[in-house]
C-alpha cells in the first residue's frame, strides 16, 4: 500500500491511535530533495488552507511576511484618487512612494480607520474632502482579511467552481493562475481539501500539498482531542507544516509533479 493511500485510509477510519511522533523526530523530506536553495534563492510560498468537506475553512496559514504599510503626510489637495470599495477607501489612482492602486486607507493621524469611517465615527472621503483637516498623515497598505472574510472566501470559492463545471460531480478547482500567485488544491478521498497559494515559478506544489496531507494524517487524525471536521489547533501539526514549508521553499522543486 502506499504511502498516499495508507494515509487516506487510516483518514476515512479516523484512526485515533499512535498519535505523534517520537522526541526529535520531524518531517522527513521525499526523495529527491536535496539541502541546496535553487540558483537565484528560493520561491515563496505565501499561505496554506485546509478546508472541510462542507467548505468551511478549518485551518489558515500565512507563511510570508507581509509588505510594510506606508504612511505619508499630505498637504490639500490630496493627489491621490480615493473610492468606496468592499466597506474600505482604496486608492484608485495616483500610485507614489510606495502606495499602489489597490491599497486601503488603514490610519489617519495615527489612529486606526474602521473600514469607510475614522475611529471617531467620520467618513473617510469627508473627512480627506475638507481642507481644514490638513495637513493629514495617512497609513496605507493591503487590507488584512479578517477569520470571517476568509472563511467565507474559502466556502465561497470551491462552491463557484463545483457550479461553474460543466461536468456533474466537479470537486472544484484544482489550480487557479494570477500575475502574482498560483493556488493549488488537493482534495482528499474524504472531502478534505488542502490549499496552498504559492509564487507562480514555485515548482514541487503536487508533492507538497501531499506531504501536507501526511501532516494532517500524521498529527492531527491522531490526535485524540481532535474532532473530525472542526478546527485543527494542535503544536505538532504546526511546526511540522512549518517545516515542511521551509524544506519546500529551500530545496526548490519540492519533488516531481508540478
Amino acid at each position: 500500500m502506499s504511502a498516499e493511500k495508507g494515509s487516506a485510509w487510516r483518514e476515512a477510519r479516523g484512526n485515533p491511535v499512535a498519535w505523534g511522533r517520537l522526541p526529535g523526530h520531524g518531517v522527513t523530506p521525499l526523495p529527491g530533495q536535496g539541502g541546496a536553495g535553487r540558483a537565484g534563492g528560493a520561491m515563496a510560498i505565501f499561505s496554506v488552507y485546509v478546508v472541510n468537506k462542507a467548505g468551511g475553512l478549518i485551518y489558515q496559514l500565512d507563511h510570508y511576511a507581509p509588505r510594510a504599510d506606508t504612511e505619508k503626510t499630505f498637504s490639500f489637495p490630496l493627489d491621490l484618487v480615493l473610492r468606496p470599495h468592499d466597506e474600505r477607501v482604496v486608492v484608485a489612482f495616483g500610485q507614489r512612494d510606495g502606495i499602489r492602486v489597490g491599497h486601503a486607507v488603514l490610519a489617519i493621524n495615527g489612529a486606526e480607520v474602521n473600514g469607510r469611517f475614522t475611529a471617531d465615527g467620520k467618513d473617510v472621503l469627508e473627512f480627506l474632502g475638507n481642507p481644514a483637516n490638513y495637513p493629514v498623515s495617512i497609513r496605507f497598505g493591503r487590507h488584512r482579511l479578517s477569520s470571517n472574510e476568509k472563511l467565507m472566501l474559502a466556502s465561497m470559492l470551491f462552491a463557484i467552481g463545483s457550479q461553474l463545471s460543466p461536468e456533474v460531480g466537479s470537486s472544484g478547482i484544482e489550480m487557479l493562475e494570477t500575475d502574482t500567485f498560483k493556488l493549488h488544491c488537493f482534495q482528499t478521498l474524504t472531502g478534505i481539501k488542502f490549499v496552498v497559494l504559492a509564487d507562480p515559478r514555485q515548482a514541487g506544489i503536487d508533492s507538497l500539498l501531499r506531504k501536507i496531507y501526511e501532516i494532517y494524517s500524521d498529527f492531527a487524525l491522531k490526535n485524540p482531542f481532535y474532532s473530525l471536521e472542526m478546527p485543527i489547533r494542535c503544536e505538532l501539526f504546526d511546526q511540522n507544516l512549518k517545516l515542511a514549508l521551509e524544506v519546500a521553499e529551500k530545496a526548490g522543486p519540492f519533488g516531481p509533479g508540478s
